[in-house]
């Protein structure tokens, strides 16, 4: 199995390549339109979430620490600033860190990783690529995710976000799955035991236990992204095996 692996000016590439279309898709909606993709949530909501986020961010990850910010801590904006200007003062101060930092550097993050900042830059990438697809269908204007991007997407759910536990369900699932994306030529194993999940090189495969997929979803890359990140169903891909391990690759 082989996985792309980023570096941290990939990843500020692709935010420098997605912030800007997620600002026009944007203020092209009148704020109160409903994002189908995030149900409850308008426009503004997006904005104002996504550039809480980018404050909260650049409020810790070059400070050198390694202990917990206060979540509590987001902002929101003053009187008489807008959700889009509000997501614009936090993109511009987020990219002008993220230059400037080093990525070995210590910098709290929330998986079972190590504690450097190199974490921040993929995190905000794929933040920024995921919502910014969320805009763009708000005003039906979707594009799929760049497929190198989406790609090191799925990957960050499946090495992040599975083994931090942030499953959108709770459930006890059991056997290997097999995603695979053609067009990024990517595959990934994993294997699921209960509320655990590991990722596994074929190659290297040691033990005796049975390796075949239960279950084989194959799309683009950005689809199965969507699809790990519930945006869309794993029904409009191609799916053959136990479909009901499914739901434990849901993130969210």
């Amino acid at each position: 199995m082989s996985r792309l692996h980023g570096t941290k000016d990939f990843w500020i590439g692709a935010l420098r390549a997605e912030g800007p279309v997620f600002a026009a898709a944007v203020a092209e909606a009148p704020p109160e339109t409903p994002v189908l993709s995030c149900p409850g949530w308008t426009v503004a909501d997006l904005a104002l979430h996504l550039g809480g986020v980018y404050h909260w961010v650049h409020s810790f990850a070059g400070s050198g620490a390694t202990t917990p910010p206060d979540r509590r801590g987001l902002a929101e904006p003053p009187a008489g600033v807008s959700p889009l200007e509000f997501w614009q003062q936090g993109y511009d101060r987020l990219m002008a860190l993220l230059d400037g930092l080093d990525p070995e550097a210590p910098a709290w993050n929330w998986a079972p990783q190590p504690k450097k900042a190199v974490f921040w830059p993929r995190r905000m990438a794929h933040e920024t690529a995921v919502h910014r697809w969320d805009a763009q269908l708000a005003v039906a204007a979707g594009e799929p995710i760049e497929a190198k991007l989406a790609a090191d997407g799925v990957s960050e759910v499946l090495d992040t976000w599975l083994p931090a536990g942030r499953r959108t369900t709770g459930g006890q699932w059991h056997g290997v799955v097999h995603l695979s994306a053609p067009d990024a030529a990517q595959d990934w194993y994993l294997r699921l035991r209960g509320e655990g999940v590991a990722l596994l090189d074929t190659a290297t495969i040691l033990d005796h236990d049975e390796h075949h997929a239960r279950v084989e979803v194959t799309g683009t890359a950005s689809d199965l992204l969507l699809a790990l990140w519930g945006r869309i169903s794993f029904d409009t891909l191609g799916v053959s095996g136990d479909r009901g391990l499914l739901d434990g690759l849901r993130t969210g």
